[in-house]
């Protein structure tokens, strides 16, 4: 049988050693480690104990991974490296005899590529090594296409026939894929006047232009007290980031940004100055909404990108302007432009949902492993189908593949296909949905469904990057992107031993919460609506009106079934209506359980008690009768084969008998 050694030592053969810094203070732990990884063939450029002797190191020998003890000798801490590591795209994994609470929250904040507690086994060492490389090499990736797709998307605004406040939408819409802000302001520094243009982002794709005669309007100040405020600000002459503490303290020497911050709720800023023709700064200033949401690697970003902004700014500007003539150019608003943003299917405008979308554009290009994590019904695979759309894959596949409804013993078969008389009753050779998605993109739904042994051979096909078919001579490459989705805590997964450690590490490069329905309220009046157009056009009938009673029923619920829970109760509620307006929204029995209660009797139920008492409901409603017209797999929605196997696992037959 082949060891994790075994591995190790056959895939060094074809590529370059990886060259490893250890960094820990106590002398035989540091060589126990060191044994490890060169008897697996890694090659061990050194071991320091201090972040001084790391750092003299790292600047010599410029190693591919480090790991790092916490607690080193000298004043200085492995957070603290961790820190420099980061800033320096090196990737690094802890190992530390402290697995407190607070010693894993300090580290999580650097974003480790992997977390090893002392005393630790070969294996572990070994696993986590092999997924912080995997790791490394897709964040790499990721920032490599960012970079490259951000200076395509610029280059074609250059090449744009499109005037000053057009040009700066554009430029907003495209910098917030990879840049975060809530407002923006640019301009040209001077020492008369304000006459910056903001650019404020109202939803997901929707951007409008703030002229200093609108913002005197917003603050309710004067245009002379708002010069004079700006006159009074301190202009920074060098890239730099505010938060917190350094943001208050900015608010003393530079009011305007004070000023800003209060009318749109600013909690971090950063500001880009761009030199053009030596003689001026045009300056970049981007605003949060959020604590701490810029960072050194934001700054790296903006630095590689700051002679396309000179020329973004040279082309809008032929000459240097200032003065009465800067402002004329930049003081007219422009209604805000719409443009499709890819996202067909999903509704909603909620800050929550915004930052959704903002994660599925900035992920989206590159080929990195996504895993997509929200409650049932809150809309994972529309996530999973917009990645799929805004990606270089779009023109491939995207096969979907429920992992909770794949029959254990065909599994395999249906997944990377069979030859012809591969097994008893395989008459026919069968394309597995791997070589179907070849090119394209696999959506692993319920990945926490998916059986051990079925993890170990999809594990196999994301390291290799081949499958091969029940019965076949030879292995195959194929290149797809995985998505997975869950509503499972994978954590607690791994913990319990029914997910299996280093898949979930491979699927967590990049993963996306999807907010329930109850933490995004404002969405539900646009969903509403949205569910009954659709429903009122396939009945053939004219859109009943909500009435403002029947929306604050549904705004006030709790919907624990989400989304889809939503749909189902307004299609339900255009079916009872008569007239022209749902006065009232009828919820279930059933529903009515979920909805927040102040009554001490209300009995607390698990998600598969709800869903087993569900199932047993429909099933004695039709009389036992699992398939075919009227059978509870139609009425529910689901495969019958499905429905068997949850009522297998559920333990429902003999109630039901």
């Amino acid at each position: 049988m082949e060891t994790v050694f075994d591995q190790h030592l056959k895939s060094s053969e074809t590529t370059l050693k990886k060259r490893i810094l250890i960094v820990e203070d106590q002398f035989i732990e540091a060589h126990d480690l060191q044994l490890i990884l060169e008897k697996a063939n890694y090659e061990v450029i050194g071991i320091a104990r201090s972040v001084d002797q790391a750092l003299e190191q790292i600047e010599i020998e410029k190693p591919d991974l480090v790991f790092l003890d916490i607690m080193l000798k000298g004043n200085r801490n492995g957070i603290e490296l961790a820190q420099i590591l980061k800033e320096n795209y090196i990737g690094f994994i802890f190992i530390s005899a402290n697995s407190s609470k607070n010693i894993l929250d300090q580290a999580k904040i650097t974003q480790p590529y992997g977390f090893i507690v002392k005393p630790f086994r070969e294996q572990d060492v070994l696993t986590t090594l092999e997924i912080a490389f995997y790791r490394q090499e897709y964040s790499l990736e990721s920032q490599l296409m960012q970079q490259m797709q951000l200076q395509r998307d610029m280059n074609e605004i250059l090449n744009s026939n499109l005037k000053w406040e057009n040009a700066l939408v554009s430029f907003g819409r495209m910098i917030q894929n990879y840049i975060s802000f809530d407002y923006a302001e640019v301009g040209f520094a001077n020492t008369t006047h304000y006459a910056n243009l903001g650019i404020m982002r109202r939803n997901i794709d929707d951007y409008q232009i703030i002229s200093p005669e609108k913002f005197s309007k917003i603050a309710d100040i004067s245009i002379k007290e708002l010069d004079e405020t700006y006159k009074k600000s301190k202009i920074d002459l060098e890239p730099i980031i505010y938060s917190e503490e350094s943001l208050i303290n900015n608010f003393q020497v530079a009011p305007i940004k004070s000023l800003i911050s209060h009318n749109f709720g600013i909690k971090s800023y950063l500001v880009f100055p761009v030199p053009i023709e030596t003689i001026q700064r045009f300056y970049f200033n981007f605003y949060s909404r959020n604590f701490n949401i810029y960072s050194t690697e934001t700054l790296k970003l903006l630095a590689n990108l700051e002679n396309i902004f000179a020329q973004f700014v040279t082309k809008m500007f032929p000459k240097t302007v200032s003065g009465e003539d800067q402002k004329e150019a930049i003081a007219k608003e422009v209604k805000p432009l719409h443009k499709s943003v890819g996202f067909e299917g999903i509704i909603g405008n909620s800050p929550q949902m915004i930052t959704v979308f903002d994660y599925i554009r900035k992920v989206a290009p590159s080929d990195t492993s996504v895993l997509v994590l929200g409650e049932s019904g809150t809309g994972k695979e529309k996530i999973a189908q917009s990645i799929h759309a805004l990606s270089p894959r779009k023109g491939k596949p995207l096969v979907i593949i429920n992992c909770g409804a794949i029959p254990e013993n065909l599994a395999e078969s249906l997944l990377f296909g069979h030859e012809k008389g591969a097994f008893t009753g395989a008459v026919d050779k069968r394309v597995g949905k791997f070589e179907l998605a070849d090119g394209g993109t696999i959506f692993l739904d319920e990945i926490g469904e998916m059986p051990l042994e079925l993890q170990v051979k999809l594990l196999r096909v994301l390291q290799e990057r081949e499958i091969e078919r029940i019965g076949g001579r030879s292995s195959m490459k194929i290149d797809v992107r995985i998505i997975a989705a869950t509503n499972k805590n994978l954590e607690e997964e791994v913990a319990a031993g029914r997910f299996r450690m280093d898949l979930y590490y491979r699927l967590h490069v990049f993963p996306i919460l999807v907010p329930s329905l109850k933490k995004r309220k404002e969405d539900i009046p646009d969903l509403a609506h949205h569910f009954i157009k659709v429903y009122s056009e396939k009945m053939g009938r004219k859109a009943p009106n909500l009435s403002d009673f029947a929306l604050q029923q549904i705004i006030n619920y709790n919907w624990p079934g989400n989304i889809r829970e939503l749909e189902h109760v307004m299609q339900r509620a255009i079916l009872l209506t008569d007239g022209n307006t749902i006065k009232e929204i009828e919820l279930s029995t059933s529903s009515k359980m979920h909805a927040e209660q102040a009554s001490e009797s209300f009995s607390i139920k698990t998600i598969l008690e709800n869903e087993r008492d569900y199932i047993l409901y429909i099933l004695k409603k039709c009389n036992g009768k699992i398939s075919g017209a009227g059978g509870a797999a139609e009425i529910l929605d689901i495969h019958p084969s499905t429905l068997n196997s949850k009522i297998k696992k559920l333990e429902i037959k003999r109630e039901l008998n």
